[in-house]
This record gives C-alpha cells, structure tokens and sequence, in this order.
C-alpha cells in the first residue's frame, strides 16, 4: 500500500474546512429575522439554513456581509449576490415591489454585479459592488434603492463623486446618507433638518449629494486634509474616523450622541467636529445607533455616549434628563465618551436603542433595550449592563443591529468549529443535554454555552427554539 501517495492525494484533496453561518433574531413582525410565518419576536438565534437562501449547504458555503434596517435585513453570498428580506413599504428590499418578504431572495437586478458590502438605513438599502464583466476599468461603484433614493430597484449612483471614484464605505441613517471613497472623502445626501450632512446649515427638504470638505478645516484649525477611513450614520447624527484615528461627529446631539462638552447651534453641530475627549486614543470602529454612539480603540477598549434611557450605553440605569449644565442633571457624563469595556472588543454594532460586541475569545455580549430579546440572552425589557449572547458558534466576522432586530455573521475557520456548526445545526430541545456533555468534555465551548442556554429556556418553559427550530422545515416547502 503506497501510504505517501494516499496522503498526497489526501492533502490535494482536503481544503482547510471554512464555513459561514448567519444568525439572526429579535423582532420579527415584518419577517426581518429570515423565518416565514413567524411573528412577534424570536429571543433565541438559530443559524437560517443555506437552503433559504437558495445556496449549497456544504462546507463552503461562506457569506461576506450583513446588514440590518429598521425592520429588515441583507446579506452578501462570497459569490457576490445579495439576498433581502422584511418589511418593504418603500423599497428597500430592492425587488420593484413595496411587498414585505419574510424570507431571503436574491436581488436579481444585481446578478451582473459582484456585491462586496451592505449598508442597511431606516428604510433604503445601498451595495457597494462591480461589474462581474469587467476590463479592470471600475473597481467599486455604488448603487441605492428605497426611501428617498429615486427607485424601488438598485440605481446606479454617483452624486457627487466622479463616475470613476472608487467607493470604499456607504453608510445609511434613518433620512439620509453617506459614502466614503477610497481617498478618504465623504459624500452625503438626503434630509439635513439637523446638520446630518455636515454642511455647515439646516434646511428643509431632500437634499442632493455634495462632498463633505468642511472636515479639513473646520475645528481645531486642522492644518491639513483630513482622510476619512469610516464612516457610521446614526438616525439623525453622523460620525466618521480619520487615518489618525479621531473621531469627528456631527448633526443632532440632543442626547450627548456628538460626544461634546458644548454644542454650537444649539442642540446640534452642523459641520464635522473632532471629539476631543478622545485625543490620544486610537479609535478603529465606530458605530451610531438611535441617539448613542460607540467607539472601539485599536488596543480593544470600548467608548460610548448619548441617550442611555433604555441601557444602551451599558453603563446602568440612566436617570435625570440631559442637560450640558452638571447641576441639572445626574446623566451629564452621557455626553462624554465613557470606557464601558476595557479590553478585547473586536467588533461592535448599534441598533435603534441597544449595542452588541464581540469579544477576541469568540463571545458577543448586547446590551440595551431588550424586549424582543435583541440585546441578550436575558429576558428583561432592559440589559442595563453587558450581557452574554451564547448561541452563535464560530469566529465573529460581522454583527448588525437595526431597530429590533440583530445579525452575526460567524465564520467556522478549523475542523473543531466546523464541527461545531455541523452539530450546532441539529440541536434541540431532546438532544440538547447529551450534546452538552459531549462538548463539555471535548472542548467545544461555544456549542456547549449554546445547548446550556437552551436547556435553561426548556426549563424556564420558553419553546421560541422549538419554533424557529423549524426552519430547514419551512426552506424545504
């Protein structure tokens, strides 16, 4: 028996095991968790089955991005197609329709495009992608669809950046709109009632896109260009990071979401602002949710600011009403950039009015409101604190939160995980404790979180995973 050449075929054959898997759950009312038929709220996540969305469910079936709206959610396949699902009453889902789907379908209109990104806002949708026929020529264009965007099916759009500039980010708030190029300038369009689009006034109306320049001049008398690298819109603020690593933010800051001692106009900035209280930290994400804004430092700590009355800035009950003036108020620190996690946060996400991490060893803790079970595995309406998310199994590559609602994107990147995913895709409620014990005793930490949380629902006498159990179920009708 020639064992070297069944070992070379072996290692010819074999490719390193990678998977994705998407989770989503929370509300659900508009099908925006992926489940046909399933309304109300869904506490407990369960990976939808490939068969959902159409795709093989081998080994290698990967996703790339997700994103979550108001009340719906996509998602990017590794071979470029986008899948929507949820509410749709103005378009948002990209199919010419204003009928809501509660289950994923590719958006056909993009099949000649290779989508790379997702960005989700209130109500519109926007992908970042490319031509699958393509001579080299463009490389990322961006294309928009939904409220306030001129179309039901994905437009082409260029606003103000040249035909041939390279998109690198876009990113939707609730009325209006922002998208990076890769030379680090900002674009933005839609409502500017207060300041979103950075123009340095308000007004009225639907507003077309124009570059962002105020930034590299604006505050602090900033001696050259500022480059953006990201870019985040919340409902009615903006926030952006610099290749410095500063945080700049403006539009409404009612509840302390600008992160500034003061404000200029009022209740709002209407141009960029640099958030000094984060000078000398080096921020690499950044994320803005209803009236919050977090941010992540490249050594993996965690800031946040803004409205905490529902607990999504983790810090405990949040009491008093906002005011700039520290007498008037016991929740005047909100608008100063406060450490919430100080250590090993890789990823972090904000929804309408709560906030989801993920941790290097692989955990995701939410906090905030948490009615629909969007922000933790507790069944309180609000996780004042961080909280853990134990049903998700793999390496988290991507989370997302929108009104309700919350995604992760997780990827199995060794055998041991892989193996988790193949189990973690069968578990239920007769099998969940045999299963515990055998990856207790095996190492497989995150199937055996995943098996105790649902035993602890089983006896709690919670059957919402007995429900969304189902779901390879209702992709095989």
């Amino acid at each position: 028996m020639d064992i070297n050449g069944i070992i070379g075929e072996t290692k010819r054959s074999v490719k390193f095991p990678t998977k994705s898997a998407i989770y989503v759950w929370g509300y659900n009312q508009s099908g925006q968790t992926g489940r046909e038929g399933k309304d109300g709220h869904l506490r407990i996540p369960k990976q939808l089955p490939p068969e959902l969305f159409g795709c093989p469910a081998g080994a290698n079936a990967r996703w790339l991005d997700i994103a979550c709206g108001r009340e719906h959610t996509a998602a990017v396949a590794s071979d470029g197609s986008l899948f929507t699902w949820g509410a749709n009453e103005f378009g948002q889902l990209g199919d010419g329709t204003e009928e809501g789907r509660k289950y994923p379908k590719k958006v056909k209109q993009l099949e000649t495009e290779f989508v790379k990104s997702v960005s989700c806002g209130a109500h519109c949708t926007a992908a970042i992608a490319e031509p699958r026929q393509n001579d080299g020529t463009i490389l990322s264009r961006l294309w928009v669809w939904g409220q306030n965007q001129g179309s039901n099916y994905p437009r082409l759009f260029c606003g103000a950046f040249s035909p041939n500039t390279i998109i690198r980010q876009v990113s939707c708030g609730a009325v209006h709109v922002v998208a990076l190029s890769e030379d680090g300038l900002l674009q933005a369009w839609g409502y500017n009632e207060y300041g979103q689009l950075g123009r340095g006034f308000t007004c009225e109306g639907l507003q077309g896109a124009r570059v962002i320049n105020a930034y590299a001049k604006f505050l602090d008398e900033a001696p050259e260009l500022v480059k953006i690298t990201q870019v985040s819109c919340g409902e009615y603020h903006t926030a952006a990071i610099s290749e410095k690593g500063e945080v700049y933010t403006w539009g409404l800051g009612n509840m302390g979401q600008l992160g500034h001692t003061s404000l200029q106009s009022g209740d709002k900035e209407l141009l960029p602002r640099r958030v000094v209280a984060l000078d000398g930290i080096f921020i690499k994400d950044v994320a803005c949710g209803g009236v919050h804004t977090c941010a992540a430092t490249q050594k993996g700590a965690l800031y946040a600011w803004g409205g905490g009355q529902a607990g999504q800035l983790g810090l405990g009950p949040q009491t008093g009403s906002f005011s700039f003036i520290p007498s008037e108020s016991e929740s005047f620190l909100r608008n100063i950039p406060a450490l919430v996690v100080p250590t090993d946060v890789q990823h972090v996400a904000c929804g309408h009015s709560h906030t989801l991490v993920s941790m290097r060893d692989g955990r995701i803790h939410g906090w905030g409101y948490n009615s629909y079970g969007q922000a933790a595995n507790e069944k309180s309406t609000y996780a004042w604190y961080p909280s853990p998310v134990d049903w998700c199994v793999g390496e988290v590559r991507k989370l997302a939160a929108g009104g309700g609602h919350s995604a992760v994107l997780t990827d199995a990147c060794s055998l041991k995980e892989l193996c988790e995913f193949r189990l973690a895709e069968n578990v239920t409620l007769s099998n969940a404790s045999e299963i515990e014990d055998v990856a207790s005793r095996t190492g497989a930490d995150a199937l055996a979180r995943l098996c105790g949380r649902l035993r602890e629902h089983l006896l709690g006498g919670d059957l919402d995973y007995e429900e969304i159990s189902n779901g390879k179920d209702e992709a095989n009708n």
